[in-house]
């Protein structure tokens, strides 16, 4: 199975820099995913992120700018931390 992903809404965890080396995360209707392309498997980690303008990745953290707010989610908790 191939995924095509927007590539300003997508970024790849590096191996060896902390959570999700090896990973696609993703924002697509709202809601950040994570995609393995070893195992194709697609899973949804948050929900409710409105008008995204960029992701990026560093360690363990998800960083994600919208319009109206900067969210940071933490792989290692599973959650959102701001």
């Amino acid at each position: 199975m191939t995924h095509t992903f927007d590539e300003k809404l997508t970024c790849e965890g590096i191996i060896g820099d902390g959570c999700g080396g090896g990973r696609f995360f993703t924002i697509q209707e709202s809601k950040l995913l994570v995609y393995d392309p070893q195992s194709e498997m697609l899973k949804v980690l948050l929900e409710n992120i409105h008008m995204p303008k960029s992701i990026r990745k560093k360690a363990c953290v998800i960083y994600i700018e919208c319009e109206n707010e900067k969210i940071e989610f933490d792989l290692s908790l599973l959650k959102r931390t701001v």
